[in-house]
């Protein structure tokens, strides 16, 4: 009896400029600034690893408690700590680098000056660090800084100031405003490569037994499988308005299928976040998954599927 072998699917992605051996990533803020998941999963085989956001400077974050689990979805309020760029080169990037890591470093601000330092301080990284994706759209900040992804022209002014990193910037937004694609057509114009759809959603829990906020700030960014369908509308929105540009989906995955999904509604790779709370190989498992599916449809080239759902005849 002849054992049928394994059809090969070609897992190849590009965001842009950026060619990717496959299209699953972790998330910005989920997976640490540096090797935390690897004691589980060989980021190497990651298409990328994107590292929690960092300013120029070190900052604290919020005081706790910031994490809190709300049915299926988690309330966080972290508040972007992180070590700053300059202490992440010298301490993380090395090891990054000396694990074979495609690292994709995310940056934030609370002004375009600020974004603009944390671009110019990755300026002399090597070839580890493939991208940078500019986070517009922390919902954690505080202290009435609002998300530059809710206003066209600021979000622009930030992407075109950070073109000092030297390396494709890929532009993370927010479906919390009725702008999004006017946001990501702004983006666009000033330089970014690509956008990231989504970050997490404003949300808020309060505690049964004190009648008060269950985070210490107040509210958090609502994250995990209940925000996927907004991702996928965010992703399908986009694209239908923007074909040509790349897009990375992230919000909710935890299955091959919610990847495959993203991609289908305009998606050129996808990001792992909550799921690996709960599960620290969740990136590799969700990787595995898309290759069973893509081999039970007969696809064998994930690159073919980007944006498949627009058109019709199925997959």
């Amino acid at each position: 009896m002849t054992r049928e072998v394994a059809r090969p699917v070609d897992l190849r992605a590009r965001v842009g400029e950026v060619e990717l051996p496959n299209p699953v990533m972790t998330a910005s803020g989920t997976a640490g600034h540096g090797l935390e998941l690897a004691p589980y999963v060989d980021l190497g085989r990651l298409g990328a690893h994107v590292v929690k956001s960092m300013a120029s400077f070190p900052w604290s974050g919020n005081p706790s408690p910031r994490v809190h689990g709300v049915g299926s979805g988690m309330l966080n309020a972290v508040g972007l700590q992180g070590p700053g760029v300059t202490a992440w080169l010298a301490d993380d990037l090395p090891r990054l680098r000396d694990a074979g890591v495609r690292v994709v470093a995310s940056i934030w601000g609370r002004s375009v000056a600020e974004y603009r330092a944390a671009a110019h301080a990755l300026a002399a990284t090597d070839g580890a660090v493939i991208a940078v994706e500019v986070n517009l759209s922390c919902p954690n900040l505080g202290g009435g800084h609002e998300m530059f992804a809710h206003d066209p022209v600021l979000a622009a002014q930030v992407v075109d100031a950070t073109a000092c990193c030297g390396r494709p910037r890929w532009a993370k937004l927010s479906a919390g405003t009725d702008r999004l694609v006017g946001v990501a057509a702004a983006v666009r114009e000033a330089g970014a490569g690509a956008v990231t759809l989504v970050n997490t959603l404003r949300g808020m829990a309060l505690d049964p037994s004190t009648g008060q906020p269950v985070l210490a700030v107040g509210g958090g960014g609502f994250s995990g499988r209940p925000i996927h369908p907004v991702a996928v509308r965010a992703v399908w929105d986009v694209h239908s308005a923007i074909p040509d540009l790349p897009i990375v989906g992230v919000g909710g995955v935890s299955s091959g299928w919610d990847a495959i999904e993203l991609v289908l509604a305009g998606a050129s790779a996808v990001q792992v976040g909550t799921a690996s709370f709960a599960d620290p190989r969740a990136a590799v498992r969700v990787l595995a998954e898309m290759v069973a599916w893509c081999r039970d449809h007969g696809v064998g080239d994930v690159g073919r599927l980007v944006g498949r759902a627009h058109r019709p005849g199925g997959v």
